[in-house]
């Protein structure tokens, strides 16, 4: 439905001092703290996983050398979504100089309706691929935060075994766990958390929990192990879309873990309408969210 001078009435009346409502600030590109941007020409993209070599073996004097195989273990898909939306407005509107006064508020909001779009979208699969949740599955055909992560050599874990909220011992349980990730043959990977993204609910207990140089609620002269050990470089960084409150996310240096594909930027386009002289204004972008390693990031889901 176009934007007629009946739902503006007030534009049209002398002595109107201010509009409102759409000069709104924003949280702008949160997706990036967490996601590797990649760029994409078709309609759907496969990243596949390979397995490396087993330990080496021992030769015997005069045996032959052991053979060992490498081979494809999963594929990680990213279908492309269409994200649109556009408005119009009607030809008396037009002229009657409502156009002139709100084309650049309207095309502002249509914009900031967009962008909002992305970072809900962006935030999905960790809220989603939760345990107890369990909708968003990585390619190995399990949740994205696991317990089992079935490989070659068994399994790996990339979420606590006993859910806690965010404190002292879940962090560094959940940074040793991320060092004894393997890769699909059971080799060690030396990975490391880099940085915490949490919910604005947990932006405290972080900032304590991170930056004290004591140990957090207590009385002993303990130094924040943490901290001085430089555990988590990056820090923290809340993103605003996360809707558990008490869930938090480790990203880790695993390379090929959380990515963003942009298959067609953000574009906009105005039209004329012949039959009704409406005049519509449209914005257009595709893109997927998902991952390819699971390794590169850890999830808990709070207590």
């Amino acid at each position: 439905m176009a934007i007629s001078r009946g739902q503006l009435v007030k534009e049209l009346e002398p002595g109107l001092n201010a509009l409102f409502g759409l000069e709104y600030k924003q949280y702008e590109n949160q997706h990036a703290e967490i996601y590797t941007t990649e760029s994409s020409d078709r309609a759907f993209e496969e990243e596949v996983m390979l397995s490396g070599f087993a330990q080496a073996q021992v030769k015997a004097e005069g045996s032959g050398v052991a053979f060992d195989n490498a081979q494809e273990t999963y594929t990680a898909r990213y279908t492309h979504e269409t994200v649109a939306l556009a408005f119009s407005i009607t030809e008396e509107a037009i002229e009657d100089n409502l156009y002139d006064r709100l084309a650049s508020r309207y095309t502002k909001a249509l914009a900031r309706s967009m962008a909002q779009t992305k970072q809900v979208k962006a935030v999905n699969p960790l809220i989603q691929g939760l345990p107890t949740t369990d909708n968003f599955d990585s390619g190995d055909g399990v949740s994205l935060f696991n317990t089992a992560h079935p490989t070659i050599a068994g399994t790996v874990k990339n979420t606590l075994t006993t859910q806690a909220d965010l404190n002292e011992t879940s962090l560094e349980q959940s940074l040793i766990d991320i060092a004894a990730m393997t890769d699909e043959r059971g080799l060690k990977i030396a990975a490391r958390g880099l940085k915490m993204i949490i919910p604005s609910e947990l932006q405290f207990t972080a900032e304590r929990l991170m930056k004290s140089e004591k140990r957090v609620g207590t009385a002993d002269n303990d130094i924040n192990a943490v901290r001085s050990m430089g555990m988590v470089p990056q820090g923290y960084v809340v993103n605003n879309f996360l809707t558990d409150t008490d869930a938090f996310y480790i990203t880790t240096d695993v390379p090929n873990g959380m990515k963003y594909f942009q298959r067609a930027a953000i574009k906009t386009a105005m039209e004329g309408d012949f039959d009704t002289g409406n005049v519509r204004y449209k914005a257009r972008e595709r893109y997927s969210f998902g991952v390819s390693d699971f390794r590169g990031i850890f999830g808990v889901e709070g207590a």
